[in-house]
């Protein structure tokens, strides 16, 4: 199988106008602080028993297409002895890994972040292909402020992405760009929407430079909305914004837009993904790639107690479930309050 043709076929079950993907790759120090908020220290023993009960929640294949991995998950197994991976793909969830090595400052763009682990990314992506990952996550960060994100920084953290989607294709693994621009300040939804453009147009012109096949990948934006620090708009007024600036900048060839949840609680991250499906006409799938919006009642049910796990698994599924009826405008609040 050429790299393409196994590139094509990813995509086909990833994209399915149904499902959507869970991010399950918090590193080492978020995943402390996830645990730390109930109670649960982060030792290998439970980040693997967590991540492992997760994976076999019963039913999450149906509303989920593709699950990203941190590094030590890929290589963990159950305590049945499945390696995870298989774990996931026996739901028909895909594994994905995410392959970046963190954020640091961009020398010469005071405020911005750079993302490091371009150096042998090929070789270790071979690597995970042979541990059952069919697709890669890369996320560059761009703090929102009056002096940023600077040219600099826009064109840095865009060079960034496109290598790296570069080489992932270069290997047949489909990869996920994550131009994240965060919701930290006071800044108004227009001008989130004018810096989410000025990003969305400066990768999408990198990816064009370095040959990525745009069919071939997916996009995690960020978005559309206020600042954290002021009140937070209408799923609505999120959904018009964010579909207005994805129209301006980011090309119909990108087969899915897996949006992030970036600092939502789940009720709203929902809430926001079913406003942008009920104005329809997108060119792309609008879909969800959600971390803590999917795990946080999972993990506030589980606790770190073996005889909850059930309950967590439970909440994970129903909220998959949600994001699914989302996906198709079905979406409404009193979901929320079903048993």
């Amino acid at each position: 199988m050429t790299a393409q043709s196994e590139l094509q076929a990813t995509i086909a079950e990833l994209v399915d106008g149904q499902r959507g993907i869970l991010a399950a790759d918090e590193s080492d120090g978020t995943i402390a602080k996830r645990f730390a908020s109930v109670g649960v220290a982060s030792t290998e023993q439970n980040r693997r028993g967590y991540r492992s009960a997760l994976l076999a929640s019963e039913g999450l294949g149906e509303f989920v297409s593709g699950v990203i991995l941190f590094e030590e998950t890929l290589g963990q197994c159950d305590d049945q002895g499945i390696p995870l991976p298989q774990r996931a793909a026996a739901q028909k969830i895909l594994p994905g890994i995410k392959v970046d090595r963190g954020k640091g400052p961009l020398p010469g763009a005071p405020g911005d972040m750079i993302t490091f682990g371009l150096d042998g990314l090929g070789e270790r992506l071979r690597g995970y292909k042979k541990q059952g990952a069919r697709f890669a996550k890369w996320r560059e960060v761009y703090p929102l402020g009056p002096e940023n994100p600077t040219e600099l920084g826009l064109y840095a953290n865009a060079e960034v992405l496109a290598r790296y989607a570069a080489i992932c294709q270069c290997e047949g693994v489909v990869p996920i760009v994550e131009p994240e621009v965060l919701m930290d300040g006071n800044h108004s939804i227009e001008c989130s929407a004018e810096v989410n453009e000025r990003v969305w147009h400066t990768v999408f012109h990198a990816l064009s430079r370095h040959g990525v096949i745009l069919e071939l990948m997916l996009l995690k934006p960020s978005m559309v909305t206020p600042g954290s620090e002021c009140d937070r708009a209408e799923p609505q007024r999120v959904a018009e914004y964010t579909l207005r600036s994805l129209r301006r900048a980011v090309p119909a060839a990108v087969p899915s837009i897996h949006f992030l949840s970036g600092g939502q609680s789940p009720e709203e991250a929902t809430a926001n993904l079913n406003a942008l499906n009920q104005i329809g006409n997108a060119p792309w799938q609008l879909s969800f790639s959600y971390g803590r919006a999917l795990q946080q009642p999972a993990l506030a049910a589980w606790c770190g107690r073996e005889e909850y796990i059930g309950a967590a698994q439970d909440a994970l599924v129903r909220r998959a479930r949600l994001n699914h009826l989302a996906m198709l405008g079905q979406y409404h609040d009193n979901l929320e309050h079903e048993e």
